[in-house]
This record gives structure tokens, C-alpha cells and sequence, in this order.
């Protein structure tokens, strides 16, 4: 039987406060340093405001969940709206399917631009259209060819939805795995990414769909469009995606011939005893961590954490204290042979983790002798000149950064 639970997770009270001491630069810098009256304005005149895309503080509150299915998966999801104005991000998580695919798993990633609308829809449907060509032999060729027609399909009753709703801007990527007895089904369209993990390493990806692609430009430019920036016609940043219907007016064209095309790329893997995990995860985290370093970090956390939904929210925050400006989803599969919880392994983070306090209360002292009260800035560039041995394979100093804030907070409240 499927169980779950869903739940948030909150940002621990000095990450928010180092959001807030920082937040003024932060938004300066995605304004243009648009903080006083603009160049040629006169005091008083008005100008017409541009919405910005991003916020001026993140918005860190996370959506979890976490399930498991009979046959030996174990699953979690994690999300956040970080920086972004608004959540576009959706997902569907059908761990064990009904009826005669009972043994079969279905999991997907929709990451919507201009609007949520259309992700929210694909989320609720695609599914319903994938499973509507599929029989109960194991067949890939022929699950192959459904997955395809579901997409379609999909794309073909969002369309006369949209027209109907009047709204036909805006589209979603998509990423989905679909898990049976034998096989594993990578179905991709757009630039989110699924990656699988055995024996420790990344044994397969998927392909991002981006205009500048030499397949993908030659169909754009072939169906009359042209790719400027390395965008469609300078605008639409992915070449594949569900709606984005101004993208597919190209006359005596099939929808898969279009600028935009709703046809994902899909993939077959034969199951090994040797599978680990597989991430499915929108772009907001691969546009800042490899494939690589993701599956090292991932496996690192598995043997120190007993909850899915903590390695999820560490992979967001490490995302976010890198840099990613984007929303952040993320959907952890765990097969049996996945690196277990490891006592010695937390023995060590534990240990590491009282390294790093004591170095940043040395640090803090150092830079304290002079008079003045250090900032976090100062106590974290110090920090990182040093080699510091043990951190996180792939995650790095940003992947123990609420250990170092919290220490940091504790050294400034003693002194004070």
C-alpha cells in the first residue's frame, strides 16, 4: 500500500536574518541598481514600472512529501519558491499505479514559465493520457510509443482548453519517469533533467532541449522561426515544451515539427540490482549544480539522513546558497540499492560539524582583536581560504553553511 506524508519546512531563523541583512544589495544588483529616480527622469515624473521576475527576499518556505510502494521504492519531493514572484512549479508523484500496473510507478517534474496555469493542468493530466495507450505487457517499444501519444494528446486537449479559457500564453517543460517490474522510462521535454545513479556514479541523463542545439535550431529555423540569444526568436529560452501556442501556428507542419515541439525525447533502461537512485528536478537546480556533483552530494546525505525529505531540502538549500534564482523542485527515487544510513558516517558529520564551530569561533576571536564586531561576510571569506577536510563530496563549504551561521550567531550573541 502507498503511504505518505506531506508537510513544510521552514528556514531556520538565522538564515532568514542573514536574508534580511543581505536582501538590500541582493535586490539592488537584480534591479540594475534601480534604487533611486531613473537617468533623464526629472524628481517627481513618473515611469512606467516593469514587473521584476524575482522578489526582493526568497520566499524559503518548503512543500515536502515522501511515499513508498510495495515492490521496494521509497520516494520524496521537495520544493520551494525561492527567489522567483511566483511558485510555477508542479509535480505528480503516483508511486504505485492501480489495476493491472500495480507494480509500475509514474513520477514527473513540470516547470511552467510565463504563468503556472499550464504546468498545473499537464500535472493533472498527462498522466491520464500516458496510461490510456499502455497495456499490461511490459513491451518498450510499445510503452515507448504511448508515453509519446500521451504528450500529444496532452498538448492537444490543453490546447483547446486554453482557447476555450482564453489562456494560451505560457507553457511547461517536463521531466517524467515511468518505473516498471523491468525497465525504467525517461520521458523528456525541455530543459528540466533526470539523472540515474549505480554503484556511486551517474550512469544516465537526459538531454536538455534548448534552441541553440543543432537539431533543435534546424527545425525552429525550418518552421520559420530564428534563434537570437540563444532563444526562440529571442524570446522562449527551451525548444520542446507543452503549450507555448504562439510558438505552434507553422502551417503543413505536425505539432512535432513546430518551433516549439510537445514530442519528448524518451529513453529505456533495463532495472540492475545496482540502482541507487534517480533525481528528476527542474532547471532551477542543474543551471547551478552538475550531474555529477549532484549524485556525490546525494550520496553522501543518504548514509548521514534517515528522512528523504531532509536530503531534498539540503539539495535546495545548496542550490539556493549557490546562486539559483529560479523555483527549485526536486524528486528523489530510492531503489534497494541505495546507499543506506550509516552511523559511522554521521559519527563524522557530527565531528565535522564541531570543526567548523570551533573554526569559526577562532576566526570570529582573530577578527574581533581589532575593536570592531565582525560581519558574516568577513567570518566567511576567512573561512573559505582554508582547506577544510570532510565536507560533503560535491556539496562543498555552501553545504554546511547553516552549520556556519548558526555558529556565527552564537559567537556574536556571546559577545555581545
Amino acid at each position: 500500500m502507498r503511504t505518505a506524508r506531506k508537510g513544510s519546512v521552514e528556514m531556520p531563523a538565522f538564515v532568514r536574518q542573514l536574508v534580511k541583512e543581505t536582501e538590500k544589495r541582493v535586490s539592488s544588483f537584480f534591479k540594475g541598481g534601480r534604487g533611486g529616480a531613473a537617468e533623464g527622469k526629472q524628481p517627481g515624473e513618473k515611469e512606467e514600472a516593469i514587473p521584476s521576475p524575482y522578489l526582493d527576499r526568497p520566499v524559503l518556505d518548503k512543500l515536502t512529501e515522501e511515499g513508498c510502494a510495495r515492490w521496494g521504492i521509497t520516494y520524496a519531493l521537495g520544493s520551494m519558491q525561492g527567489w522567483r514572484a511566483n511558485m510555477e512549479d508542479f509535480h505528480n508523484c503516483a508511486p504505485q499505479l492501480g489495476g493491472q500496473l500495480a507494480d509500475w510507478s509514474f513520477f514527473a517534474v513540470f516547470d511552467g514559465h510565463a504563468g503556472s496555469t499550464v504546468a498545473q493542468y499537464c500535472s493533472q493530466h498527462l498522466l491520464g493520457h500516458i496510461l490510456g495507450g499502455i497495456e499490461p505487457e511490459d513491451n518498450p517499444e510499445k510503452v515507448k510509443e504511448a508515453i509519446i501519444e500521451g504528450f500529444l494528446q496532452t498538448d492537444k486537449h490543453l490546447h483547446s482548453v486554453a482557447r476555450r479559457e482564453g489562456w494560451e500564453r505560457g507553457g511547461t517543460t517536463v521531466v517524467a519517469t515511468l518505473i516498471s517490474p523491468y525497465y525504467i522510462y525517461f520521458a523528456n521535454c525541455g530543459d528540466s533533467r533526470a539523472i540515474l545513479c549505480r554503484s556511486g556514479q551517474v550512469c544516465y541523463s537526459t538531454e536538455d532541449h534548448k534552441p541553440y542545439s543543432p537539431l533543435e535550431k534546424e527545425r525552429i529555423e525550418s518552421a520559420g522561426g530564428a534563434v537570437t540569444l540563444q532563444r526562440i526568436n529571442g524570446s522562449l529560452a527551451v525548444s520542446r515544451a507543452l503549450g507555448d501556442f504562439s510558438y505552434k501556428g507553422a502551417e503543413n507542419r505536425t505539432p512535432s515539427q513546430q518551433m516549439v515541439s510537445p514530442e519528448p525525447e524518451v529513453c529505456v533502461l533495463e532495472r540492475s540490482l545496482a540502482d541507487e537512485f534517480l533525481v528528476l528536478a527542474c532547471d532551477g537546480v542543474w543551471d547551478i549544480i552538475s550531474n555529477e556533483d549532484l549524485c556525490a552530494f546525494i550520496h553522501n546525505r543518504l548514509r548521514v539522513c534517515t528522512d528523504l525529505r531532509d536530503v531534498c531540502t539540503q539539495v535546495i538549500d545548496l542550490c539556493l546558497y549557490k546562486g539559483s534564482l529560479d523555483n527549485i523542485s526536486i524528486i528523489l527515487l530510492c531503489f534497494p540499492g541505495a546507499p543506506q544510513f550509516s552511523a559511522e558516517a554521521l559519527h563524522q558529520e557530527a565531528e565535522l560539524d564541531d570543526m567548523l564551530e570551533s573554526r569559526v569561533a577562532e576566526i570570529y576571536d582573530e577578527l574581533s582583536a581589532g575593536g570592531d564586531e565582525p560581519d558574516l561576510l568577513s567570518v566567511l571569506t576567512v573561512l573559505a581560504s582554508n582547506v577544510i577536510p570532510g565536507l560533503p563530496p560535491g556539496g562543498g563549504i555552501q553545504s554546511k553553511r547553516n552549520c556556519i551561521f548558526s555558529a556565527y550567531y552564537q559567537q556574536r550573541e556571546t559577545h555581545n
